[in-house]
């Protein structure tokens, strides 16, 4: 990059010295070589000999020298050559406009392309595109079709071009149906015609849109139309099923493999992180690291995806150890995300030295204060059980902090059981103007529920409905249910469940049944077991719920009928674990694990501990520590 900056300057400074005579083709190369430098600088002596030169009312050098300017952020400049050309064409026109658009100044460019039309200029192919593009990017659906009509109304949505962007601008704005009444108009099409319209059923995201979205992939193919990697990246996100198994994600891996678009043929890191997140999603983190270690090139964005990948699936140990390896032996410093991708690593070890690590170095490169790292650091300091740093960060962040820094420091109060202070969060926030969402509102019902806050809790959800008009969601009653259940008012809950707006879930009916069995309400209890069952018939919890209530009653017989029917159907509960680090190492343990190789050990400490715990004085005399 140094030789090539070098080269550039050494052939700038010969090309402007006053020796060589500077024809208009000299003078585009160097305003070309001022456009990929962005150099205002070099603009600027550009500029210089334009003028000496006497070309400054050359189309091209001053469609050119706009371009260039706009590049290097001086659009001030930009539109005093813009302004001071006495015949303007439609390439100048564009340059001034794109250069708008650019720097995002979207006000001005609409301002400048109406004032064009009020010219006589005709738009152009480019024009129609660049604007139909900025209006799918704002979403504004009004501007963008008035941009379609006048494609109409010139004769301009024939070309592909152009009806591809007014087809990514409806896209972009949600309206499906007009991207593909005007697909189906187009007479003609290209792979960007399919990609665009594949990327809007793509984004609609919900099951008939998957359908009709592998419709269009066999009729793109059908028509023959061979799909390019943009199309594949585009299709991998929606390539897993809500359970997380794999659909589609093998076959259009097979077909990268197959037409030389995997990974081993080339550098495409995009590519790469697609299906890295897609192998991830579908619970296959194996075959996510085949991918990864098979990728020549990788950037911050793939070893992310990896990381992520990695915690997604439940394997912390593994996220910290990729994250140490990317940066001592790729030498590549994290950025925020793969901070906050790795964040839940250590709320799920419960290592707080490993985050206040990455805290630290967050501060070191000076991105502890970027709002999504801070909500991620106040809620692993929470899950990692430092209420008081998770309070330290969320008080260090005061200036910029957002609804998810509320409601997450209202999650850590309520996880820490101290209700009250998550009351008082909230009204803090009500009172400096943030509207709570449901995020917000599980947080402080779940906070109000485990600390017994029955009224304050009721006041809350009353409000919301009254005050707010919030609409509750099955999680929102599920909080009521155990809130309620909780301080042993069961009737009051079920009342609560009789006139729900929505149908009860599973949530609902659990948090019942756990408030019953708690109380020792047997007739509350099988109601709501019954609705479990009949909601959840696959569900192995609800049997081991069941199973154990059973086996503390001694009920042996019905014990032994509920596990018969676990095992008549192909149930099985992934067994609990727990764990430990100690001298950087992570032991794991499952219900009547044997596989550590201390488990002797283990178990025979447990068996002088459990008569103590029990408190049996017979065995306060024994020594532990032999």
């Amino acid at each position: 990059m140094l030789l090539k900056r070098t080269f550039a300057l050494t052939t700038f400074r010969y090309y402007t010295s006053a020796t060589v005579f500077h024809t208009p083709l000299h003078l585009l190369e160097l305003l070309q070589l001022s456009i990929d430098h962005r150099s205002q600088k070099f603009t600027q002596q550009c500029h210089a000999q334009i003028l000496v030169q006497g070309f400054e009312q050359n189309a091209f050098l001053t469609t050119r020298l706009v371009s260039a300017y706009a590049t290097s952020g001086t659009l001030t400049r930009s539109r005093l050559v813009f302004d001071s050309i006495e015949d303007k064409n439609v390439y100048l026109w564009n340059s001034m406009i794109n250069g708008y658009v650019k720097n995002h100044a979207y006000q001005a460019a609409f301002g400048l392309f109406y004032e064009m039309c009020l010219s006589n200029i005709l738009p152009d192919d480019y024009t129609l595109a660049t604007l139909s593009k900025v209006f799918g990017e704002l979403e504004d659906l009004i501007s963008g079709k008035s941009i379609h009509g006048k494609s109409i109304k010139i004769g301009f949505i024939s070309d592909i071009v152009v009806a591809n962007s007014v087809m990514s601008m409806y896209c972009k704005c949600g309206e499906l149906r007009e991207t593909q009444k005007l697909f189906d108009e187009m007479p003609y099409k290209n792979v960007s015609s399919w990609n665009v319209i594949i990327a809007g059923y793509a984004a609609k995201g919900d099951r008939i849109s998957k359908s009709g979205l592998w419709q269009l992939f066999r009729k793109m193919q059908a028509d023959g139309f061979k799909p390019d990697a943009f199309t594949v990246a585009t299709l991998l996100p929606v390539c897993y099923n809500d359970d997380g198994e794999l659909d589609y994600g093998r076959e259009l891996h097979c077909y990268l493999v197959k037409n030389g678009l995997d990974l081993k043929m080339g550098a495409d890191v995009h590519m790469g992180s697609s299906l890295i997140d897609m192998y991830s999603r579908s619970n296959k983190a194996i075959l996510s690291r085949r991918v990864f270690e098979q990728m020549k090139c990788r950037n911050i964005y793939v070893w992310t995806a990896m990381i992520n990948g990695y915690v997604r699936n439940g394997a912390p140990d593994e996220a910290l150890a990729l994250l140490h390896e990317m940066q001592l032996k790729a030498g590549m410093k994290p950025n925020k995300v793969s901070l906050v991708s790795v964040l839940p690593a250590c709320s799920s070890l419960a290592g707080l030295i490993g985050g206040k690590q990455i805290h630290g170095y967050a501060i070191r490169m000076e991105m502890n204060h970027d709002v999504s790292l801070c909500n991620s650091l106040i809620d692993m300091y929470a899950k990692c059980g430092s209420l008081d740093y998770a309070r330290r960060v969320f008080d260090g962040s005061s200036s910029f902090i957002d609804a998810i820094s509320w409601s997450s420091m209202i999650s850590a109060y309520g996880l820490h059981g101290r209700g009250e202070d998550a009351v008082i969060m909230y009204y803090k926030m009500l009172q400096q103007g943030t509207k709570p969402d449901m995020i917000t509102v599980v947080g402080v019902l779940s906070a109000c529920s485990k600390s017994g806050l029955v009224d304050e809790g009721l006041n809350i959800y009353d409000s919301l409905m009254t005050k707010y008009e919030m609409k509750p969601t099955v999680e929102v009653c599920a909080c009521v249910v155990d809130m309620l259940g909780r301080a042993d008012q069961l009737d009051q809950a079920l009342e609560f469940i009789r006139r729900m707006s929505l149908d009860p879930g599973p949530s609902v009916w659990g948090a019942l049944f756990n408030a019953s069995v708690m109380h020792g309400n047997s007739s509350t209890r099988d109601l709501a077991y019954r609705y479990l069952l009949e909601l959840e018939p696959e569900n192995p919890s609800n049997y081991i719920s069941l199973s154990n209530l059973y086996a503390s009653y001694k009920r042996w017989d019905v014990v032994r009928e509920v596990r018969t029917m676990m095992q008549e159907r192909g149930l099985r509960k992934v067994p609990g674990c727990s764990w430990i680090t100690l001298n950087g190492k992570t032991h794991s343990f499952y219900v009547a694990d044997k596989a550590h190789h201390s488990s002797s050990l283990i178990y025979g400490m447990l068996d002088d501990l459990i008569p103590i715990m029990k408190g049996d004085e017979s065995c306060l005399d024994i020594d532990i520590l032999t």
